[in-house]
């Protein structure tokens, strides 16, 4: 077997546990946590958590933050939180599995945070929005922000010559879980959601990565992006 199998082969060992999988879940909103709060999102002994940490640390899939006596944790990158939607698009299209639906199933379809950007039908539908009006245009795993674009973008007080500058992709797809086609992803979808979550039109739910449309996002939303919420809600 080649080096590149016996490395894919490791990586894949380790993401296919079930606990670290969880903890990899629940960090894809990209807000750092606490070990014990991970412990109980894996559903396992803080003992074995802080096993399954470091073995996910020394991957490079985890990152440990210090602030004073407090230790965080989180994704290690955006593009690790894309391999795992990528992941858990994959097992969308895989064989059923035999559990009812929930409402935190029907809610993270509707709207989630992927990582840093907003993912569900909510994500597509301001995507499908961006790309009709020809605000954004995409080619394979690549993004641009056309001129006109630009200026939409300048509208809504997001300042892309700034996002531009950090050590980033710009703007890209990114495959979505539920839809199973493309939100916008990169610097450009993040800076998408801290404009929703400054504006307070969305809200995190706690404990999850659901996102909460507020009664001003409800009217501001369709006005900004051109999208139909009723469509979000109940599709």
């Amino acid at each position: 077997m080649s080096r590149m199998g016996l490395e894919l082969a490791a990586l894949a060992a380790l993401m296919g546990d079930v606990s670290r999988a969880n903890i990899l879940g629940a960090l894809m909103d990209g807000r750092p946590l606490t070990a014990l709060e991970l412990s109980l999102a894996a559903g396992v002994t803080p003992q074995t958590t802080s096993s399954h940490l470091a073995k996910l640390k020394e991957a490079g899939l985890l990152v440990l933050q210090k602030q004073g006596r407090h230790r965080y944790y989180r994704l290690a990158s955006a593009q690790v939180a894309r391999t795992v939607e990528s992941l858990m698009a994959l097992t969308a299209d895989g064989p059923p599995r035999h559990r009812a639906k929930s409402k935190l199933d029907d809610e993270l379809a509707a709207a989630r945070t992927c990582y840093d950007h907003i993912a569900g039908r909510l994500g597509v539908s301001i995507c499908d929005a961006l790309v009709e009006r020809e605000y954004v245009v995409f080619d394979k795993d690549a993004g641009e922000v056309t001129a006109i674009g630009h200026e939409f973008f300048a509208g809504l007080g997001i300042d892309l010559l700034t996002a531009a500058k950090y050590r980033r992709v710009f703007c890209r797809p990114c495959l979505d879980w539920t839809e199973r086609r493309p939100h916008v992803a990169g610097r450009l979808g993040a800076e998408i959601a801290d404009l929703c979550f400054t504006k307070k039109w969305l809200t995190r739910n706690t404990g999850t990565r659901a996102l909460t449309v507020t009664g001003h996002g409800s009217r501001a939303l369709p006005l900004a992006f051109g999208i139909d919420l009723f469509r979000v809600a109940l599709s």
